[in-house]
């Protein structure tokens, strides 16, 4: 992989708002590297993108700490360095009143939204101290607001946040930036479906997101940590 523009990890770079996120940067000169865990997405993101020099892949589960890091690892061999990490990966569940919820869903949702970040910020700090670098975390506008009938979703990205802080305070000192974004609903094909009625004049489409996060990894917002920017 050519050694141009910034080094970034994007999880969740198979998803809509993810692959916003990759296709930016490469069209921008970075060099990114993208955990999944289906080929199929991955030959999408690939076909999507259309520029495999400066896109690496491999599988692996963000949301276990060990396949975190060597994936990590490997994605710095790969790319020769890490500037930063735009941690994009998570999920939603909401079954309506929590007695009613799934058995699984709360344990679902602490793993696919905050154990993926947890993990992911873990493996990545060891690469990012000493250089510096920039982390930008995904939260929800939706689990700020109350997050009634998502009890669990609505935790999880809480907790997100509550990260997010927390290591932005830790990392001040350290040259290392973490910042968060919290969407409101995203105009994608599975929010479309989901919500075949509803009225879409106030979604926010992926591409637009993707900018806010590009800008977060860049040096242009080097004076920002700990902030949560509503898009």
């Amino acid at each position: 992989m050519s050694a141009t523009g910034l080094a970034i990890v994007v999880t969740g770079g198979t998803g809509a708002l993810g692959q916003a996120v990759v296709g930016l940067l490469v069209v921008t000169g970075h060099r990114v590297a993208v955990p999944y865990r289906g080929a199929s997405g991955w030959e999408s993101l690939q076909a999507a993108v259309g520029s495999p020099g400066n896109l690496w892949g491999d599988s692996a589960d963000m949301s276990d700490l060990a396949a975190a890091r060597r994936f990590m690892d490997a994605a710095v061999r790969e790319m020769g360095s890490l500037d930063g990490v735009a941690a994009v990966a998570g999920g939603y569940a909401g079954s309506g009143a929590l007695e009613t919820t799934p058995d699984a869903e709360w344990d679902d949702m602490l793993r696919v939204n905050l154990a993926s970040a947890r993990a992911t910020c873990r493996a990545a700090l060891p690469h990012l101290l000493g250089k510096g670098g920039s982390v930008v975390t995904v939260g929800s506008r939706s689990a700020e607001s109350g997050g009634a009938g998502a009890a669990a979703y609505a935790v999880s990205k809480m907790g997100v946040l509550a990260l997010t802080r927390a290591l932005a305070q830790e990392n001040r000192g350290r040259g290392v930036r973490f910042n968060a974004i919290s969407p409101g609903t995203i105009d994608t094909p599975s929010n479309r479906a989901a919500m075949p009625h509803a009225d879409r004049s106030q979604w926010t489409p992926p591409d637009a997101i993707a900018r806010v996060v590009c800008w977060l990894l860049s040096p242009d917002s080097a004076p920002l940590t700990g902030a949560v920017l509503p898009v």
